[in-house]
């Protein structure tokens, strides 16, 4: 057949992960992963708040035993921005350094993966990666260094995707950038790095998981997406649901809805934990391919713009939206809008999170899930909607204008959605019980 032309829409779609290794204490391992892969300058990237804690511990201690040369960078932000990326590539160049090892959450990863990108990219300008409308999007086509991600939250799942993530300051509004070439070389997944996560943090990285599968499941079909790119390179990361991903989507969201709330109420629950951390890669193999659509597009604002909000057990000097919280609090308005396309798969998602479906009708779909989201929140005593983290009526316009420039992630959503309909969906999310 011919090359399709451009304009029309995808026939096809790749996986692209970074391998994984899962198991308790496998952090210790690092050290000889480093001295196989002939590493000589490490750069281990962390936040001041970890650097303390036993998974920092954990690695220092295995690269201390194997003889591993390496420089700290424990500056990373949590929630990172422009400047702090800068601060972290600005760290690496002068490092001249042959690998990295991140050791944190999604922030640490993410920050690695940029400080990795443009070590290896000296001459190119910072928004030369970035996502556009904001940035230029270029295709990355520099060999980058190795880099094993060490996750110590059960949520991003960024240990396992080519997407890095921070707030664009002047913008105030969340971008990143999005690259099979910037995903790690290895994930090391020890579900003994659970364990030093406070409640809140559980329960807003699990809520990152539950909406990674969700989005990533119900996302616009990948042959439905346009335009076909006319060179596989140009093929995004992101590229809308597809049978691998679905698999992926599926079994996490199902670990999601037997062990989240168990993670949560109770720390010593190691098996609940350890399955969190897993679901938290599984998600992230899905939506790393799938991409992720309304939930997360809107989301970027709803963290871009805070002003006062400080959750409870976060360490930081600065007032902060958990990403995961951002996400979640939108969800029940997002499928509600999103189940007259596709409602049979809004239904199962319903299904798998408790909800009892022999009557349902399958025009319910979109209110059955929502209420079931609902339900789940409030269980588990989230914030009562954008309102009780500070936002009000009049800063919807402010919202959806941080909404628009997300067509990397918007425009996989399954149903198009006008500036009006962004608007009725914050409004929507302003109180959920």
């Amino acid at each position: 057949p011919e090359w399709p032309t451009l304009g029309n829409t995808d026939y096809a779609f790749e996986m692209a992960i970074s391998n994984i290794r899962y198991g308790e204490g496998v952090t210790k391992e690092i050290g000889m992963d480093l001295q196989n892969l002939g590493a000589r300058r490490v750069c281990l990237m962390t936040d001041k708040n970890l650097s303390k804690l036993p998974p920092v511990n954990a690695v220092l201690n295995s690269l201390a035993k194997h003889g591993i040369n390496f420089q700290m960078y424990d500056n990373v932000r949590v929630e990172p921005t422009d400047q702090s990326f800068l601060d972290a590539i600005q760290f690496a160049k002068k490092g001249e350094f042959d690998a990295y090892v991140a050791v944190g959450g999604g922030s640490v990863i993410d920050t690695c993966k940029a400080a990795n990108l443009y070590a290896a990219s000296p001459s190119s300008e910072f928004l030369d990666y970035v996502n556009a409308p904001i940035g230029k999007g270029k295709p990355v086509t520099v060999p980058l260094k190795p880099l094993i991600a060490v996750p110590t939250t059960s949520g991003t799942g960024s240990e396992t995707t080519g997407v890095a993530i921070f707030d664009f300051k002047e913008l105030k509004v969340k971008t990143g950038i999005a690259s099979r070439a910037i995903k790690p070389t290895l994930g090391i997944i020890d579900p003994l790095h659970t364990l030093s996560m406070p409640e809140r943090i559980v329960a807003n990285s699990g809520f990152d998981v539950l909406c990674h599968a969700l989005e990533s499941y119900t996302a616009l079909p990948y042959n439905e997406r346009s335009p076909c790119p006319s060179n596989p390179i140009n093929r995004p990361a992101y590229q809308g649901s597809n049978p691998v991903s679905d698999v992926w989507a599926l079994h996490a969201l199902r670990i999601v809805a037997k062990y989240l709330k168990r993670a949560i109420r109770n720390p010593e629950d190691r098996e609940a934990r350890a399955n969190m951390h897993l679901a938290s890669a599984f998600a992230g193999i899905g939506f790393g391919n799938a991409g992720v659509h309304l939930c997360h597009g809107m989301s970027y604002p709803i963290s871009g713009l805070v002003k006062t909000y400080k959750p409870k057990d976060y360490n930081v000097d600065h007032s902060l939206v958990p990403h995961g919280l951002s996400v979640v609090l939108t969800s029940p308005a997002v499928f509600a809008f999103t189940a007259q396309i596709h409602p049979e798969r809004h239904l199962e998602a319903a299904e798998i999170l408790g909800a009892d479906i022999r009557t349902a009708r399958i025009k319910d779909a979109g209110l059955i899930l929502a209420d079931t989201l609902r339900k789940f929140l409030f269980d588990l005593n989230v914030d009562d909607g954008l309102a009780a983290i500070g936002y009000s009526k009049a800063d919807i316009p402010a919202l959806v204008k941080g909404t628009l420039p997300q067509e990397r992630v918007t425009k996989l959503s399954p149903r198009p959605q006008t500036e009006e309909d962004l608007s009725a969906l914050f409004e929507a999310s302003m109180k959920l019980y």
